[in-house]
């Protein structure tokens, strides 16, 4: 038994329709009669406005359909190691990921997809990564969080970049994206300007075993990033350690009174016996200095009283030669 039945599509709408859920052909915009056969119609209604053509088997219809579809619809397929920009009259509006395929509606919009070959190459220009970044729609903003690698490099400052685990190479103050897909990007930042460093409280024996408690004090800088990238977990830790041994072989060197008496002979120990192993990893040491000396509290007291004595003697001696003076002033002028 035959029937008529009418499908109003929208200036906005195409339509699919099926007979005995097999396609038949596309519907325009306007008003339809189509005769139904036992009501074995279906008609799929979708919104071309939205550009992509939406549907699970888009694939399969495309490429089995061609002739009746290929008036209204376009497909783009993206290779394992392409990457798919779709714009829509000169905006992006779309990312489409390697090994992807998407149908697009035709006729509506003006629509490019601009393919980019990432298997070697997985750096995005500069200008793409403004638009990509900063002035992508809202839509596209969970799309480029999984799709791009983006960083910015401050002034004095150097990125390592690091892809599956080795390190690439130095990243110069700027930003920077990457395409994420088909790899693993990290990227290390690493600070460049002068760093301070306090080694503080350490409590050592002189060689004549007298206990001091000491507070060091150093700068260094990073001077080759690569290097302290590779070869050293926590760099800080690593420049603390060697001044804190330095240090120690410093004071166990020499006696409490060559210390007090010249306290930069622990400069130049520790700064000769340090800055060549920083070297080695990358490091220069530009300055060290003890601040402080703390003797223990009866030291400090002994110390005091010798102190006291010398004053004493010092005075007595002076005193003294006021007196011999005085006699000899006195008997010259009898």
């Amino acid at each position: 038994m035959f029937f008529w039945k009418t499908y109003d599509i929208a200036d906005n709408q195409k339509a699919l329709l099926y007979r005995r859920n097999r396609f038949d052909r596309i519907l325009g915009p306007g008003r339809h009669r189509v005769q139904t056969v036992n009501g074995k119609i279906t008609v799929a209604v979708y919104d071309t406005g939205e550009t992509k053509f939406d549907h699970p088997q888009a694939k399969f219809l495309i490429k089995t359909f061609t002739d009746q579809l290929s008036d209204d619809l376009e497909y783009h397929e993206m290779s394992d190691h392409t990457v798919g920009l779709v714009y829509r009259d000169g905006h992006l509006c779309d990312i489409l990921a390697p090994g992807s395929f998407t149908a697009l509606w035709k006729g509506l919009e003006q629509t490019e997809v601009q393919k980019i070959d990432i298997s070697e190459n997985f750096d995005i220009e500069e200008h793409l990564v403004a638009v990509l970044m900063h002035r992508i729609k809202p839509a596209l903003y969970e799309i480029t969080s999984h799709a791009i690698s983006y960083t910015e490099i401050a002034d004095e400052h150097v990125g390592l970049l690091i892809v599956n685990g080795k390190l690439q190479r130095l990243l110069k103050p700027g930003r920077y994206g990457f395409w994420n897909y088909n790899r693993s990007i990290a990227v290390k930042r690493m600070d460049l300007r002068l760093q301070l460093i306090e080694v503080s409280g350490q409590e050592i024996l002189t060689n004549d075993r007298v206990s001091l408690r000491i507070n060091l004090s150093a700068s260094y800088r990073m001077v080759d990033p690569s290097i302290v990238a590779i070869k050293l977990n926590d760099a800080t830790n690593f420049v603390y350690r060697e001044l804190q041994l330095g240090l120690r072989e410093a004071v166990t060197a020499v006696s409490l009174d060559m210390l007090l008496e010249d306290k930069n002979v622990l400069n130049e120990v520790i700064s000769k016996s340090t800055r060549g192993k920083l070297a080695k990893y990358g490091i220069e040491l530009t300055s060290v200095g003890v601040k402080d000396i703390i003797l223990p509290g009866d030291m400090k007291m002994i110390l005091n009283q010798v102190v006291e004595a010398q004053k004493l003697a010092e005075a007595n001696l002076i005193k003294r030669r006021e007196e011999t003076q005085a006699m000899r002033s006195l008997h010259n002028t009898a």
